[in-house]
């Protein structure tokens, strides 16, 4: 039997958990239509879920139909639960997104759909409450086809209707249409599948009104996955039942699991092998216990304690991490005689089950500090932990979550040599966009270091969260490669390269250019029209970014970003100034440079120096003993040249040997004495110790080798008024007339490319140019841009840099210093504009030789003509 996991996903109070019971229903699954205003709905579990009518966990239900079996799964559609709902994303087939007929696309329904586009899910669409009145089915429509994505197509019509509308979609799919005046099944299938359409079913899922012909549009046009024979398996939640079991919630991926099957994985550096006492098929509050769990199965599996989320087993991989993030930080206040290491280990068995909820342990002070979404997580936290373990708990005021990055790239060094230990690292960080995360990756020889002791290193690194030296926020959108290291063959143990590896990285933050990253919001604020000016003026004093108001009836309504700190409490501003007749969404949009670094910085108080938990400086051993070198001092002291520059020199030959060694010892009895407690705390008491194999290879953690450079067309890259400005003989033109510079510019670029066969993109910077959208336009053989407004070229030359790099070879011309490292951050080669003048001036000399030589030089002939010969005979 074909198997389909299809997820339900919708803003809040958009009618999801309604659709669900409706399609349970029609597809003969429920009996009775439960409702949840009565509290009686089918997958609202929970008694704090029937109490507020809203849905906290995700579930699932099974829907057998004839010759498929579908798995629902109902995920919560309030903001403050959002990475639930992510995390039900990495096992879906298939998404039913819901959309309120009366509010059309919101603030949480882009972000739904965004998270959609990032994961590649097929998604149908179901317009919901299109009985209540003022609902315009064409005015949606629009909407969606503006908003979301033009293959919105309206499947409530017949297919002779949508037919032709569908065929726009795919070129085939045209070419079927043309020949036979219908599409099959297969083929319509295949359009949802490739996500070129999305089906849209109007209705009203309290009525039962669509859902019957949403449920045939998914029986005929889902796409059915095809697994493979190699067992493998996505973990994508973890809880816990009645009795206190913890369930581990999966979709079988490929294979087979069947029950007592071996199931290995690795968390926190560490291997494990557990067995699957127990295979689940919940369908709402009830489950059916089952011998084997076949591809495609969505099934919860006793007896593994270390899973977690995202976690990939046997041959699937592990998800990236998700990308919405708490926002608030506060702290959690215990009631009298409450022991906290017994509340820190309740809520880190909340915090395993909860992907939104980070717990926080500070030793030093003892507090306890949770990272939530929003106020609505807050509340239900405080439930859970009262209804579950009897723990009253209250809150301190709510902080913000911030994160820190670095602004280029920088090389860290780590060295950990106490008596009889020995490890040396050397790392590069580099930024990358935002959003990216951690990334791990190698690019290290294993005639430097062997192939074992680098997968070792980058698992410690992985499975570490790495605080910033602004604030003691922790690091994101970093790209940490190993660029060499050195072990000692008696005395190097794993938890030696991990003491050096964290210091390298220590190190490096402590000489980068940090930058603090602050929280943002994504907005909706609707207010009415009266107090358009008010709203405008109050986003513009917040540093927000948004687009030109939009008229609805008598109200005005903004969307945009603005910081959280700003619209924290503005909610209630905006309720009290409209007189209830405003209304202010907003969902997570990610993290931005903050606006007030310095006093942000100066109010946290924070001496990376002083950090005593994440220490920068290294550990060097003379004459018998261990003295501790400052991380400011640690390159000169260094046993190993990586070869790597970040001046762009030539890389230094690795055969040259190490750096002299200190002869030296400077450090003093107290040094000792906490070298020596360092130690012991670490490892134990002090002992001789033999060599011991490095651990196994840690699947899904990091990339083990440096990508190879492409070997496709280079991309030349260029600022176009950077280097005219630059060249004396197009500033010259440039002061009388910039058109005609830019002509002059063109016409040597198209030369220099017919010669060099590279792909050139010429951008000029239109930033400043009113209502200006950004142009792209053929000049000859090269390519030219214009960007759009508020888009600098260096901006452009950035993004596009990020997405081009990754398959191609890239330079990029421009004396822009900041422009020049961020581009080198993402793997391209940075050419000065006076370099680059050298080399149009060298490359125009050889064309002129090659034309000389050939009699061709002066001719009054056409110059394509002349150019094909030359590079003819270039060639020959």
């Amino acid at each position: 039997m074909k198997k389909l996991a299809i997820g339900i996903l919708a803003h809040v109070d958009a009618g999801k958990t309604t659709l669900t019971e409706g399609l349970l229903y029609v597809g003969g699954a429920l009996r009775k239509l439960g409702r949840v205003d009565h509290r009686d709905a089918f997958l609202d579990t929970f008694a704090l879920e029937r109490e507020r009518g809203i849905t906290i966990f995700s579930k699932q239900a099974v829907l057998p139909l004839d010759g498929l079996e579908l798995t629902l799964l109902d995920t919560p559609g309030h903001a403050d639960f959002s990475a639930e709902a992510e995390r039900t994303l990495q096992v879906l087939d298939c998404a039913v997104l819901v959309i309120s007929g009366a509010d059309g696309v919101q603030g949480h329904t882009l972000t739904l759909w965004r998270l959609l586009m990032r994961y590649g899910i097929p998604a149908f669409l179901f317009i919901n409450k299109m009985d209540q009145p003022g609902t315009d089915r064409t005015a949606l429509l629009a909407e969606l086809k503006s908003r979301l994505d033009g293959g919105c197509v309206d499947f409530s019509r017949s297919e002779a209707e949508r037919g032709e509308e569908i065929a726009l979609c795919g070129e085939e799919a045209m070419e079927e249409y043309l020949a036979s005046g219908e599409l099959k099944d297969e083929t319509v299938a295949e359009l949802v599948g490739e996500r070129k359409l999305f089906p849209c079913v109007f209705g009203a899922a309290l009525k039962l009104d669509g859902v019957e012909e949403l449920l045939e549009g998914l029986r005929r046009f889902a796409p059915v996955p095809v697994y493979g024979d190699v067992f493998g398996a996505k973990v994508f939640k973890i809880s816990r039942d009645l009795q206190g079991v913890r369930l581990t919630h999966l979709k079988v991926t490929g294979g087979t699991l069947r029950v007592k099957d071996l199931l290995s994985g690795s968390r926190d550096g560490e291997d494990w092998q557990e067995k699957a006492d127990q295979i689940r098929i919940y369908s709402g509050a009830k489950f059916q216990p089952a011998d084997a769990a076949e591809a495609g199965t969505v099934c919860a599996v006793t007896g593994l304690s270390r899973t977690f989320p995202g976690e990939g087993l046997g041959a699937e991989a592990a998800s990236a991490p998700p990308t919405l993030e708490p926002a608030l930080t506060c702290q959690v206040f215990l009631p009298d005689r409450c022991v906290p290491h017994t509340a820190l280990m309740q809520l880190r068995q909340l915090e395993e089950e909860d992907p939104q909820l980070h717990v926080v342990w500070q030793e030093q002070t003892g507090r306890i500090n949770v990272q939530l979404m929003g106020t609505i997580q807050q509340e239900i936290l405080q439930r859970v932990l009262k209804d579950r373990f009897d723990l009253d708990v209250t809150f301190g005021p709510g902080a913000l979550v911030y994160r820190e990055t670095i602004a280029a790239p920088v090389i860290g060094i780590g060295h950990f040599e106490p008596l009889r230990h020995y490890a040396e690292v050397h790392l590069l960080l580099e930024p990358l966009e935002r959003g990216a995360g951690l990334r791990f990756a190698t690019a290290c020889p294993e005639d430097v270091l062997a192939f074992g002791w680098q997968r070792l290193i980058l698992s410690h690194l992985a499975g570490w969260s790495y605080p910033g030296v602004l604030t003691g926020a922790p690091i994101t959108d970093m790209k940490i490669t190993l660029l060499a290291g050195r072990a000692h063959e008696k005395h190097t143990e794993g938890g030696d390269f991990r003491q050096a590896a964290w210091r390298a990285v220590r190190q490096g933050l402590m000489s980068a250019q940090s930058v603090l990253l602050e929280p943002w919001y994504d907005f909706s604020l609707t207010v009415p029209t009266a107090q358009t000016g008010r709203a405008m003026a109050d986003l513009q004093r917040m540093g927000g970014e948004f687009a030109p108001p939009e008229a609805e009836g008598e109200d005005t309504q903004f969307t945009g970003s603005a910081p959280v700190s700003a619209l924290r409490d503005y909610a209630a501003e905006v309720i009290a100034y409209t007189r209830g007749q405003g209304r202010l969404v907003c969902v997570p949009g990610g993290y931005r440079p903050c606006q007030k670094q310095e006093f942000v910085v100066e109010a946290a108080g924070y001496d990376p120096e002083r950090d005593l938990e994440n220490p920068a400086d290294s550990v060097f051993c003379a004459h018998g003993a261990g003295y501790l070198v400052k991380w400011s001092d640690v390159p000169s002291h260094a046993h190993v040249d990586s070869g790597f520059h970040l001046d762009g020199r030539p890389a230094e030959d690795r055969a040259a040997g190490p750096a002299a060694r200190s002869s030296s010892y400077a450090g003093t009895v107290e040094q000792d004495r906490e070298l020596q407690a360092i130690f012991e705390r670490t490892y134990g008491p002090v002992k001789r110790r033999t060599f011991q194999k490095p651990l196994p290879a840690v699947s899904g953690e990091a990339e083990l080798r440096a990508a190879p450079r492409p070997a496709g067309p280079e991309y030349l890259l260029v600022d176009g008024y950077n280097v005219i400005f630059s060249w004396d003989e197009l500033k010259t033109v440039a002061a009388e007339r910039l058109d005609a510079a830019r002509r002059m510019l063109c016409d040597l670029m198209s030369n220099y490319q017919s010669f060099r066969k590279c792909e050139v993109i010429l951008v000029f910077d239109a930033y400043k140019v009113k209502g200006g959208t950004e142009r792209e336009e053929r000049y000859q053989n090269i390519q030219v841009v214009y960007t759009k407004e508020t888009e600098t070229a260096d901006s452009y030359i950035e993004r596009i840099t990020y997405q081009i790099g990754r398959e191609h070879r890239v330079r990029v011309v421009s004396s822009d210093g900041a422009e020049q490292v961020i581009i080198l951050g993402h793997g391209a080669l940075r050419v000065s504009s006076a370099g680059f003048h050298e080399e149009m001036v060298q490359t125009t000399g050889e064309i002129r030789n090659i034309l000389q030589k050939n009699n061709l030089y002066g001719k009054a002939r056409p110059m394509r003509e002349a150019m094909t010969k030359a590079l003819e005979e270039k060639k020959e």
